[in-house]
C-alpha cells in the first residue's frame, strides 16, 4: 500500500476544496440566474399616455406567469369605451382579427411592442402613429370581460407589466431595521 504523507494529503484536501468552492460557485450562480426577460428593460422616461381618455380603473391586473407557458395575464384590462389612442409613437404592425377578436399591435421601437384588444381599426400596418394619436375603438370579444380594454407590452418579445410604463408600478424602497428588529 502506498502513502502519500502528511504534505500529500493536505494538498489533496486543498485541492477538493478549491474544486467543491468552484463547483458551489457556479451551482450558486446558475441558481439565481435571472432569465433575460425578468430583467427590466431601459424604460423610457415617461411619455407613455394611457389608451383610455376616460377615468382609469384597472379591471385585471398582470400577472407574470411562472414560465413561458405558465397561467397568467401578460397585460392589464382597463375599464374603457369608445376611442382607444395609442400609448407611445411607433408603427402598425398587426391590424386584424385573431381568433374571436379585433388585434391592434403597436411596435414603438427599442423591442417594444404593444398589443390592444379588442379593437376595430382601419389602420393598416406600416402606418406611422403618435403618442395620443386615435387608433381604433373598443369592441367586444376575446378574454376579456366586456366595457374592457386589454393592453399587452412585451420588451425583446417577453411580456412586462405596462404599469411600468403608466407610471402605475412604484419602486421598492428597503427600510433599516429599526432597534426593536425586523
Amino acid at each position: 500500500m502506498h502513502s502519500i504523507g502528511t504534505a500529500g494529503a493536505a494538498r489533496l484536501r486543498g485541492h477538493r476544496f478549491r474544486v467543491g468552492a468552484a463547483v458551489l460557485c457556479v451551482w450558486l450562480m446558475l441558481l439565481t440566474a435571472t432569465p433575460a426577460a425578468a430583467v427590466p428593460p431601459d424604460l423610457p422616461d415617461g411619455g407613455w399616455v394611457w389608451p383610455w381618455a376616460g377615468p382609469r380603473s384597472v379591471v385585471a391586473p398582470f400577472r407574470a406567469p411562472a414560465h413561458d407557458y405558465g397561467p397568467g395575464h401578460r397585460g392589464i384590462d382597463i375599464a374603457a369605451a369608445g376611442e382607444v389612442r395609442s400609448p407611445a409613437d411607433g408603427v402598425i404592425a398587426f391590424a386584424g382579427t385573431v381568433v374571436d377578436r379585433p388585434l391592434l399591435t403597436i411596435d414603438h421601437g427599442n423591442g417594444l411592442v404593444t398589443t390592444l384588444e379588442p379593437v376595430r381599426t382601419a389602420l393598416s400596418p406600416g402606418a406611422a402613429v403618435h403618442r395620443g394619436d386615435v387608433v381604433g375603438s373598443l369592441e367586444t370579444g376575446g378574454h376579456s370581460p366586456a366595457g374592457a380594454l386589454h393592453v399587452g407590452v412585451r420588451w425583446n418579445g417577453a411580456y412586462i407589466n405596462p404599469m411600468l410604463l403608466f407610471g402605475g408600478v412604484e419602486r421598492a424602497v428597503l427600510l433599516p431595521c429599526g432597534s426593536g428588529g425586523c
